[in-house]
């Protein structure tokens, strides 16, 4: 991609190291571009636009970048393997080349019921209000071990809607999810919010 930078001068390249290099809270990165527009970005740059922590934590990643290629290999497996593990548990999946992925839930069910469900288990994702994305969850790669508790855990969720499939419509009103018929296990949970049993 930096031979694009000599043929188009409106052009800017970014680099952060927050997800491939795991540094997101030191929040580094850098960019390449045309002279021109380099320029114009020094022009506006804050005088303290990098702390001294963020700077020694560059230096060291581009010295040991070796050592991050490991890394890098085992996120793209860990997202393989975990998107396909979720496409056979009903999920959508979009593709992703960042460490983390983006999945459409099951039909008829909330992000923020798959998010209370699983961090009864002990696991945390992220789900999002905005209207579009309501239906998602966003699931972080971390060790083999940890995305084999996910994927546990997002089982076990399936099952308990094999156990739950005989409810009444009444009796899950106060329950996160919805009771969905299916010959196949489309992740759908009764989930008592209320702990009250």
């Amino acid at each position: 991609a930096l031979r694009l930078v000599n043929r188009h001068p409106n052009l800017l390249i970014l680099r952060t190291f927050s997800k491939s290099y795991a540094a997101a809270g030191v929040r580094v990165g850098f960019g390449f571009g045309h002279p021109e527009i380099i320029g114009r970005l020094r022009n506006i740059q804050n005088v303290f636009n990098m702390n001294v922590i963020g700077q020694a934590v560059g230096k060291s990643i581009l010295a040991h970048r070796h050592a991050y290629e490991e890394n890098h290999r085992h996120i793209k497996h860990e997202r393989q393997r975990v998107t396909l593990a979720l496409l056979q548990l009903g999920f959508s999946v979009t593709p992703s080349h960042a460490n983390f992925l983006l999945a459409r839930v099951p039909a008829g069910q909330e992000g923020s019921c798959w998010q209370a469900a699983l961090k009864e288990q002990k696991i945390l994702i992220a789900s999002f209000p905005d209207i579009d994305l309501k239906n998602c969850i966003r699931v972080s790669i971390g060790t083999t071990e940890q995305m084999d508790k996910f994927l546990a855990a997002a089982k076990n969720v399936c099952m308990n809607v094999k156990r739950n499939r005989g409810m009444h419509k009444h009796e899950v009103n106060s329950h996160c999810f919805g009771n969905v018929s299916s010959n196949k296990c489309r992740c759908v949970v009764s989930y008592d919010v209320s702990n009250s049993g």
